[in-house]
């Protein structure tokens, strides 16, 4: 097993979200939807996106601290810390981010889709985009 490995990123997000401290802490929880711009590179993975898929988007929190492990939930100082593998965090370790979302449009001739609702902001690297299976719904 190797140590280390690398992380390509497969593109950017284009979000009116510039700022963490205005992202809401989930999707669901009133994100706008936001542009996925892929790399040229990888343009021809994305050619089978259709308005309507449901996909899951990995990204990868640039701007996280990577030295916590424990937070107050929902950053409610009311609620007692756990760590942060118990939490949805964007502090962690390893900052990958998951989000469910929908795909509003595609603009192939440009190498992106509008998917929604995202709480990523502007920016923020796509490590990957995977399609939601039948069944997996339950599982957000």
């Amino acid at each position: 097993m190797s140590d280390g490995f690398e992380l390509e990123p497969v593109g950017r997000i284009a979000s009116p979200l510039t700022e963490r401290s205005a992202a809401p802490k989930q999707g669901h929880e009133g994100a706008p939807d936001a542009w996925l711009v892929f790399e040229p590179r990888v343009a021809d993975a994305a050619r089978d996106l259709q308005v309507g898929d449901r996909l899951v988007v990995l990204t990868w929190f640039d701007r996280a601290d990577r030295t916590v492990q424990r937070v107050h939930p929902r950053d409610d100082l009311t609620a007692p810390e756990q760590g942060v593998f118990s939490t949805r965090s964007p502090d962690r370790p390893n900052p990958v981010g998951l989000h469910p979302v929908t795909v509003r449009q595609v603009d192939g001739d440009r190498g992106r889709i509008l998917v929604g609702p995202i709480e990523a902001i502007d920016g923020t690297p796509v490590v990957d985009v995977k399609p939601l299976l039948s069944g997996d719904e339950g599982t957000f």
